[in-house]
C-alpha cells in the first residue's frame, strides 16, 4: 500500500544520512499516516491521512 496521504496527497520525501566519518546513504522521510474513521460527504469511511491533516482540522473524526 502505498504511503500517500488521502487528504493533502503527501509522499515521502528522500534525503542523506551523514555520520561522523562522512559516509553518505540514502534514506526515506516517511510520512506520519494514521487510519482513521472520517466524515466524508456525510458517509463515514475508514481513511490514512497523516498527522498535519488531522490537527488542522482538514479532516472530521467520527464519533
Amino acid at each position: 500500500m502505498a504511503k500517500i496521504c488521502e487528504v493533502c496527497g503527501k509522499t515521502p520525501a528522500y534525503g542523506r544520512i551523514i555520520s561522523h566519518a562522512h559516509n553518505v546513504r540514502a534514506r526515506r522521510f516517511e510520512v506520519n499516516l494514521q487510519r482513521v474513521k472520517a466524515v466524508i460527504n456525510g458517509a463515514v469511511k475508514r481513511v490514512r491521512v497523516c498527522t498535519r491533516c488531522i490537527r488542522s482540522n482538514k479532516v472530521t473524526k467520527a464519533a
